[in-house]
């Protein structure tokens, strides 16, 4: 029997064992897997590892985070006492299983988490990490936009994407190319990266001239199609932003489509040396793929601890395993501050969680990490330094000293053309030699050795693909008969002079290269062209560009791509004025009515307040109703000429009442100014005061021939076309306003503010622009849709402007004196609006706010003191019935109550106070007398 009890013993022993091991065989095979056994007597510490096992980055982080946790665990100058337990879970690249793994994390304890590589699912499951106080050091979640305060418990162990983005557009610029076409992937990481790409080109005068987004699944067909459209494009600058694993895909569908030859640049960003260093061997196949490509990678100094960990890693391993390896390093440095300091792990219960709210989640085995806090304030003070170097946070949680190696692919390897820094820019020195001596970021500091394009050339591509066929550029010239200044026929070799056509030869002269050009004339020399219809054709390729005044609108900009305006136009109203009379209501205008009944409110709030501050205390705001009244209204508006009589004598109301005057003095010295100003300026009227009171009438409107305006008028305006007027000529112009309306003229002409100076310099102030310039637009030189010329010239127009040649050439053809100018906008201006003295009124109603609520609770708590006093004296007359509650405690104190005792006076009060205070005393004397024993007994 007993034998066979101990044959059971065994055999529930084997079992057992058979299961533990069994579980420990599954838990390796699940993501939950990489589990290191503490030694005895030594506290584990659980930190958490989130990445994809079987990626590019994985491959190489995997082994980086092992080798960190023997060597941490294995030292014994740190974490005395204690040991790091890493807990994996592996993402699958799936930002819906990354999420699901995150939570299976955090559900162990774990004091910090180290991953994710991929910067979707660090947007996500950063949220929780806020929520369970977690800290999260990613060494490959590189978006740029997850630096920022939503993300408290977030730290990027790696640099930032905003960085390396700044030094991509540094290369272009450096180049000299203006524009590229982004290639990538259009998800969290690639969308962000592209986006401060565009915004660190925008500070360089560059820009993203096409975004070629593709999705992360997208199929070979998918980016044969992405790339053919980007090919009819004129820019040859590709940025190449995708994901490691499936980036080299984009350059075998270019290759094929013969877009790796002469002519083209490309760059790609670190995705492509973190793939091919974690390559054991790269084949010719993939080598062929990048020849001339150029790319960055983390740049990390060589140091000793470095080729340590060289030597002991047997594969090949990129740029974010040391990131990895360093990201271990950090917390365990960290973790032993922690501890030294005295700090203990605990984790408490989420009340957020404990309600599931009616579903049948639960998530209430996530809990919160109390010293998450504090070691997160641990960790962005660490520095030391580690396999990449200095590892220290600046105040944004970015690793100090970003830098780069610029690299080119040629041949059967790559060379090293230079470095990247955001502190020195680009240099063909190591950044460290650097930083001793001060910044220097301008432009001819930078340097890099020159590169092998594609097409194994040396020679610099152009960056974009210019028609060079021989062929002039087919320029029409608007061939006007009004205002010839601009532009207009000529019998020189151009063909056509003008204005406009100096600024446009002007501009041509500082490119950097030819541009062959003819003048063509556009129109029949009787009457001015249609500028929409010249427009038109330049978008229909019968011209290659327009040179002349064309204005720039919108729906011109959907068909056509305009330069920088070189001159600045809006439509302004011209009408006959008059010698003008001045308004028995003039008093009225320095102010708009908001204005007025601003100040009138707070006239007889003021007013209110100061009486009800004063009423207690002095004799001058009191008597009867009628008399409070009158000295409410009489106290308000005597203020504003600083004639009140009455003397104020409370602190309280002294305080409104001196605030009250400053504000008055304000806006009296402003009406002054601004009555002042309006009388002055009030010299000539119109009936026609602007656009409004022009399109409100049913008068005719001069319009010049050919001009937007009339389409303008009639499309956005709603004015009838029956009322709009040709006029060819300046001479029609003044026979028609001359005439009137009843004469068969116009009451006024709309016009374009150029042509407008020139008119009205020839007349004798008998015609002004009346109203406001009621649109804002400009005249540019107009090509066909994404034409490079049109980039460059805009900066040569900033250039012309910039050295004052622009300003030189309008007054060559344009210098006429103005006699006349716009009258009624001075009214307007002059006029003083509650927006200019929102601020005083806001000061003034907090003062008042304040000294009403200091008033009324001092009010309230003297009434509570006399309430109480009574009460007790009511008590002390009846000591016959103790039991029986006094009637006056029962008894709910009335409105009217409070009303008398606040419309007591304050010496009145005071004076009840002091008589109710000796009564008490008096009383407590007596009863102390009668309790005393007699001397005899």
């Amino acid at each position: 029997m007993e034998s066979c009890l101990c044959t059971r013993r065994v055999l529930v022993f084997l079992i057992s064992c058979l299961w533990v091991g069994m579980e420990v065989i599954i838990g390796q095979t699940e993501n939950s897997s990489v589990v290191f056994v503490s030694e005895e007597k030594k506290r584990v510490i659980d930190i958490g590892a989130l990445y994809t096992v079987n990626s590019a980055i994985g491959r190489s982080a995997g082994p980086a985070l092992v080798a960190a946790i023997d060597d941490v665990n294995s030292d014994t100058t740190i974490l005395k006492g204690a040991m790091l337990n890493l807990v994996l879970q592996d993402t699958n690249c799936s930002g819906f299983l990354g999420t699901v793994e995150a939570m299976q994390l955090l559900e162990k304890k774990i004091v910090a988490a180290i991953g994710p590589q991929s910067s979707g699912i660090a947007h996500v499951i950063s949220h929780f990490m806020n929520e369970l106080h977690v800290p999260l050091l990613s060494f490959g979640a590189t978006d740029p936009t997850l630096s920022s305060l939503q993300y408290p418990y977030f730290l990027r162990t790696t640099i930032s994407d905003y960085f390396q983005m700044n030094a991509i557009a540094d290369v272009v610029v450096y180049f000299g190319w203006k524009e590229v076409v982004a290639v990538f992937v259009d998800n969290d990481y690639g969308r962000n990266g592209i986006s401060a790409l565009g915004d660190a080109l925008v500070k360089k005068r560059a820009r993203i001239s096409y975004k070629a987004a593709f999705s992360p699944t997208a199929s070979i067909t998918d980016l044969d199609n992405l790339l053919v459209k980007a090919n009819l494009l004129e820019s040859r600058v590709f940025v190449v932003h995708v994901n490691p694993d499936s980036g080299l895909n984009i350059f075998a569908v270019a290759k094929r489509l013969g877009m790796m030859g002469s002519g083209y640049v490309w760059i790609a960003t670190d995705w492509l040396p973190c793939f091919l260093d974690s390559l054991e061997t790269i084949d010719s196949s993939k080598n062929d793929l990048i020849q001339g490509v150029v790319s960055l990678r983390h740049y990390t100094r060589e140091s000793d601890l470095k080729t340590s960990f060289k030597n002991k890693e047997s594969s090949k391993f990129n740029s974010y395993a040391l990131y990895a390896y360093d990201s271990v390093w950090l917390l365990a440095k960290a973790l032993d501050t922690f501890l030294i300091s005295g700090e203990n792990i605990s984790f408490s219960d989420d009340p957020k969680l404990q309600e599931n709210n009616g579903t049948t989640l639960d998530f209430t085995s996530l809990r919160i990490f109390d010293q998450g806090e504090k070691l997160l304030n641990i960790l962005t003070a660490t520095n030391f330094t580690g396999l990449t170097g200095e590892v220290r946070f600046d105040s944004d949680k970015n690793l100090i000293n970003p830098a780069f190696d610029i690299l080119n692919y040629g041949g059967s390897g790559s060379r090293r053309l230079g470095y990247w820094s955001n502190y020195s820019g680009l240099t063909i020195v190591p950044p460290e030699s650097l930083y001793a001596m001060p910044p220097n970021n301008s432009i001819t500091s930078q340097h890099l050795y020159s590169a092998i394009w594609p097409g194994e050339t040396t020679v610099k591509p152009r960056g974009w693909v210019f028609p060079n066929n021989g062929k002039p550029l087919r320029i029409a010239v608007p061939y006007r008969i009004s205002y010839p200044e601009f532009v207009t026929k000529d019998k020189g070799p151009l063909g056509a002079k003008g204005y406009c056509i100096d600024v446009f030869e002007a501009a041509v002269a500082l490119l950097a290269y030819a541009v062959p050009h003819q003048y063509i004339l556009y129109g029949d020399g009787l009457r001015n062209p249609s500028y929409n219809d010249l427009v038109n054709d330049v978008a229909q390729n019968k011209y290659d560009a327009s040179v002349g005044d064309v204005t720039i609108t919108t729906n011109r900009t959907r068909i056509v791509d305009f330069t920088q305006p070189y001159m600045e136009s809006g439509l302004v109203v011209v009408a006959p004025v008059r010698q003008s009379k001045s308004s028995p209501w003039a008093f009225l205008m320095p102010f708009t009515w908001q204005m007025w009944g601003v100040t009138g409110i707070f006239f007889l709030l003021v007013g209110a307040v100061v009486w009800i501050l004063e009423h207690r205390t002095n004799t001058e705001f009191r008597g009867s109703p009628r008399q409070q009244l009158i000295t409410i209204f009489w106290f308000s508006f005597s203020t504003m000429f600083f004639s009140h009589r009455e003397n104020t004598v409370s602190t309280l109301g002294r305080s409104v009442l001196i605030l009250w005057l400053f504000v008055v003095l304000i806006i009296n010295s402003s009406y002054t100014a601004s009555l002042t100003s309006i009388l002055t300026v009030q010299q000539l009227s119109s009936r026609i005061q602007g656009i409004d009171t022009l399109i409100s009438s049913s008068d005719p409107i001069g319009i010049q021939d050919g001009s937007f305006a009339y389409r303008y008028l009639i499309n956005e305006l709603n004015v009838a076309e029956s009322r709009l007027r040709i006029l060819k000529s300046q001479d029609e112009y003044l026979k028609a306003l001359e005439q009137g309306p009843s004469g068969g003229g116009v009451a006024a002409i709309v016009d374009e503010l150029p042509y407008v100076e020139l008119f009205l310099a020839s007349t004798k102030c008998s015609y002004s622009t009346v109203g406001r310039e009621f649109t804002k637009t400009g005249w540019g030189f107009a090509f066909q849709r994404d034409s490079p010329l049109s980039i460059d010239l805009s900066t040569a127009i900033l250039q012309l402007s910039e050295n004052g040649e622009l300003q030189r050439i309008h007054d060559k053809w344009l210098s006429h004196e103005i006699g006349c100018s716009s009258q009624t906008t001075a009214i307007e201006d002059s006029r003083l609006s509650l927006k200019s003295f929102w601020g005083l009124f806001l000061i003034c109603a907090i003062v008042c706010f304040v000294s009403l609520t200091v008033f009324f609770c001092r009010v309230f708590f003297q009434y509570t003191r006399y309430s109480a006093e009574d009460d007790s004296h009511h008590n002390i007359e009846q000591p016959e019935e103790p039991a029986r509650p006094s009637r006056r405690n029962l008894r709910v104190t009335s409105f009217k109550d409070l009303m008398d005792f606040v419309d007591k006076k304050e010496v009145e009060i005071k004076e009840m106070f002091r008589r109710k205070t000796e009564d008490s005393s008096r009383r407590h004397l007596e009863r102390s007398g009668t309790d005393l024993p007699s001397p005899s007994s």
